[in-house]
């Protein structure tokens, strides 16, 4: 079982990514494109990588904004998976 990361934690992982931000048991982050192809390309990496780490986002795509919301289902909230998988997410936008 995933375990849930402490306030101390989440803080610290949030410190290593400020594009992020807590929304309750959940962070998230908007994404800005030049238009819509840019946005569902990078949904496709997303989605592509969320397969291969077994954790799977909360999409909603808005023409040339995507916003990702992670949390961990299993811990009952913010797991270092959700960490890990923020900054895929940033990685994937910089390339």
């Amino acid at each position: 079982m995933v375990e849930k990361l402490t306030e101390d934690a989440i803080s610290s992982g949030l410190a290593d990514r400020p594009d992020w931000s807590r929304s309750g048991e959940s962070i998230q982050r908007t994404f800005a494109f030049g238009d819509f192809l840019g946005s569902m390309d990078f949904v496709a990496r997303v989605a592509a990588r969320a397969e291969e780490a077994q954790h799977h986002p909360d999409i909603l795509i808005r023409y040339s904004k995507v916003t990702m919301t992670l949390s961990t289902h299993d811990a009952g909230g913010l797991s270092a998976k959700d960490m890990a998988f923020a900054a895929d997410c940033d990685h994937l936008y910089t390339d």
